[in-house]
């Protein structure tokens, strides 16, 4: 019985207390009561353990880049607002750049050359514009600028490093799956990557799943019908589901609003009916689903 089914029936029961015995009786009493309540208990695969642990560590890698670059961006947009605005954070010339010169008095500090040789085959006309925007800038006091080189060098070196160990865990996982027949077969589908698919198959066992409709509601992108006699009817974007599953699979339909498939036909047809950008996405998710549905349960390939 999952732990958000066995707190919703704990509302149904006499008392507030939270022990061990009453939480025993409420999971025996709604194991009775409402059998469908229950999940199946699945039969362990190392495999998929292993590579449920190395996407822990992975999400874990990316939440702390992510946090340190708002940080980063932060202490470079008190600095010099202009250079911050040009700085490339997901680039890793930009990272090597700020790690050894630090923020943008301590890149004018150490002159062009230093720029130059920290950024070696990177978009020059980029770097010189950011150089413009920084010589153009009012340069802070020189405390300021003392405070300042160290924490962007620090800042730097661990979004470089996390967003690297990041991408080992990435082909560690691919690597894990890809004797897996439902993770090749997923790969086919349009707009679905190797981060997305070892996602899928590492968090859904296609079997608890009677229809696609099911594991649309699992996965967040199904929509919440709210009706009540004939005065209330609607239907809204659902907030539930596996949030993790709901991005991946919401945000990877913007690589098919462009493209000429099916997909990108529906998302057309979608907005020429009214929808935002947003609600478009969400309903190609949904109709995508259908596709990820059958390929998994069959475990063949994508045909278009």
């Amino acid at each position: 019985l999952p732990g958000s089914a066995a707190h919703g029936a704990a509302r149904l029961f006499a008392g507030e207390a939270k022990t061990d015995e009453r939480d025993a009786a409420v999971i025996a009493k709604t194991a009775l009561g409402i059998p469908d309540a229950l999940l199946p208990a699945p039969e362990p695969d190392g495999r998929l353990e292993a590579a449920r642990s190395l996407a822990s560590q992975r999400d874990h890698m990316v939440t702390c880049a992510a946090r340190d670059k708002n940080r980063l961006r932060s202490v470079l947009l008190e600095s010099c607002p202009a250079f911050e605005a040009l700085a490339d954070l997901s680039d890793d010339r930009w990272l090597a750049a700020l790690e050894a010169l630090g923020g943008p008095w301590g890149i004018l500090d150490a002159g062009k050359r230093a720029l130059g040789a920290a950024t070696r085959g990177g978009d020059r006309a980029a770097f010189d514009a950011a150089w413009a925007a920084a010589e153009s800038s009012t340069r802070p006091s020189e405390y300021m600028v003392a405070a300042e080189n160290p924490q962007v060098e620090v800042l730097a070196r661990r979004i470089r490093e996390a967003s690297a160990e990041a991408r080992r865990l990435d082909g560690e996982i691919a690597a894990l799956l890809r004797e897996d027949g439902t993770y090749g077969c997923l790969l086919t589908v349009p707009g679905i990557g190797p981060r997305t698919a070892s996602e899928l198959v590492i968090a859904i066992r296609i079997e608890d799943f009677p229809d696609h409709g099911r594991l649309a509601s699992y996965c967040g992108v199904a929509p919440r019908n709210r009706r009540s006699g004939t005065s209330v009817s609607s239907v809204t974007a659902s907030r539930q589901g596996n949030r993790r599953l709901k991005n991946l699979l919401i945000f990877s339909c913007n690589s098919l609003a462009r493209s000429g498939g099916r997909f990108g036909e529906y998302y057309r047809s979608c907005r020429g009916r009214g929808m935002c950008h947003g609600e478009a996405l969400k309903a190609t998710a949904r109709k995508r689903m259908k596709v990820i549905y059958a390929i998994m349960r069959d475990k063949v390939p994508y045909a278009a």
